[in-house]
């Protein structure tokens, strides 16, 4: 099997049986098999967003869970079969919004503003930065754009392309002169920014004199964001 693209298959590496629910048994099991799928996701995401898919070890990632090599092989099969459970667990939360917003937005206007549509899109991700764990995924999304293409476009479009392609269609309507590519562009560089913007570069930090800038600001963040995007995406 593959090393980057084997999903669950990598026998040798599986314990020969389940291990049983509400047990403690082996080191730092916890009690449950979606307790440790939980704390082995858990742990995989912040070592994952801080070393990137290349620099991350399964034996990293068995130290932080506390749980042994052969446990996460059982559950995910390989080390690429984690990375996928813990990008889509959250980005399909993201795309799942994204859709839901954008439907309730159509449904209460026949033409929603430009301005309504990049804040229906950005928003669901914006709310990821109100925890530790929702923030190193914020760091991994913004780290896969820089993985091989073979670790990243599949991944992307799995949990992204058709959400993204339904914001596509929704800015041409609301700016019929745009061509489809223009709209793509457009759309691109919209999600190049947010994940600047989102994923604690502390950018900002560097730049301004202590006290001007608030990094827990959420609500002017988006602002900033919306503003910037929306001219970009209104330009001629």
């Amino acid at each position: 099997m593959n090393a980057v693209t084997g999903r669950r298959g990598d026998v040798a590496a599986q314990p020969s049986r389940k291990p049983k629910r509400g047990t403690q048994k082996g080191p730092g099991r916890p009690e449950g098999t979606s307790v440790v799928r939980e704390t082995i996701l858990n742990a995989a995401e912040g070592i994952f967003a801080n070393l990137g898919y290349a620099g991350t070890t399964l034996r990293e990632v068995a130290n932080e869970a506390n749980v042994t090599q052969a446990l996460i092989n059982y559950y995910f099969g390989s080390k690429y079969g984690l990375f996928e459970e813990v990008f889509l667990r959250r980005s399909q939360i993201i795309a799942d919004a994204r859709t839901d917003n954008l439907a309730a937005l159509q449904a209460s206007s026949d033409k929603p503003s430009v301005r309504d549509i990049v804040q229906a899109f950005l928003t669901p991700t914006l709310a990821f930065r109100d925890t530790a764990e929702g923030r190193s995924f914020l760091r991994l999304q913004a780290r896969l754009h820089t993985e091989p293409p073979q670790i990243s476009y599949q991944l992307r479009t799995n949990a992204y392309g058709t959400s993204t392609r339904d914001y596509v269609n929704a800015l041409r309507a609301a700016l019929p002169h745009l061509s489809e590519l223009d709209a793509t562009w457009r759309v691109t560089f919209m999600v190049g920014t947010y994940l600047y913007a989102f994923s604690d570069t502390h950018r900002m930090e560097e730049m301004m004199p202590p006290g001007v800038y608030d990094p827990e600001d959420t609500n002017d963040l988006i602002e900033q964001v919306t503003r910037f995007v929306t001219a970009g995406l209104l330009a001629p």
